[in-house]
């Protein structure tokens, strides 16, 4: 089967950046306390001795903190580009490349995953089987973080750092995500959705939602 256009453009925008990206966001999380603190509520609900998937972990800063947090996690994404830094920053934690949209995964693998900003890239109509996909991998009451930028509005980025690609970043509305969620089979823990913060430059508001898995099957 064809990987589908939006997969490759994906790719092929973060092994440009990726160098540059890293060092713009090297300490990400020193300045986002409420974003570190929903980590580690993420964390107290992960249960039992199995693993936890960071998808779409670029170069691996979330994937650091969960491990800090005591998790036993490990990264998935798209670039090599950006693996190649997580392995370089992160050499005890492993790093898979590989797409969220078919994982490498058996059923019910996984005692949490988060999606960490990583599903903006994803087509709306595509995202009915993006959570489905991490329905199937993760095990029954697991939980599932899921963190975008809230609103209607796109933004484009177009040869950012002097590179020669361009990649739109989707933003959406907390309520339509809680609906698809909610309609591949989980249930929904917390809604949390921040100010934006000038300080960081930001223009839109925060969204992170936590929700578990159901014993029932998506669909």
């Amino acid at each position: 089967m064809t990987e589908a256009d939006f997969l490759t453009t994906t790719r092929t925008f973060y092994d440009a950046i990726a160098e540059d990206y890293a060092e713009l966001f090297q300490d990400e999380l020193a300045h986002r306390p409420l974003e570190r603190a929903v980590l580690g509520v993420f964390a107290e609900l992960v249960e039992g001795d199995g693993p936890v998937a960071d998808l779409g972990c670029g170069p691996g800063r979330t994937t650091a903190r969960l491990a800090a947090l005591g998790l036993p996690v490990f990264g998935v994404d798209l670039s090599e580009s950006m693996l190649a830094i997580a392995r370089r920053e992160n050499p005890g934690l492993r790093f898979e490349q590989g797409s969220m949209m078919e994982l490498d995964l058996p059923d019910g693998a996984l005692a949490g995953a988060l999606s960490f900003y990583s599903s903006i890239h994803t087509p709306v109509d595509r995202l009915p089987a993006l959570f489905a996909e991490f329905h199937r991998v993760l095990a029954p009451g697991a939980p599932l973080l899921v963190a975008f930028q809230a609103g209607d509005e796109h933004r484009h980025h177009d040869r950012p750092f002097g590179h020669p690609v361009s990649l739109t970043f989707r933003r959406r509305r907390p309520e339509h995500i809680a609906e698809l969620l909610t309609a591949a089979g989980f249930a929904l823990v917390s809604r949390t959705v921040r100010e934006p913060d000038p300080a960081l430059d930001e223009v839109a508001q925060q969204a992170f939602l936590i929700v578990r898995k159901t014993k029932r099957s998506a669909g």
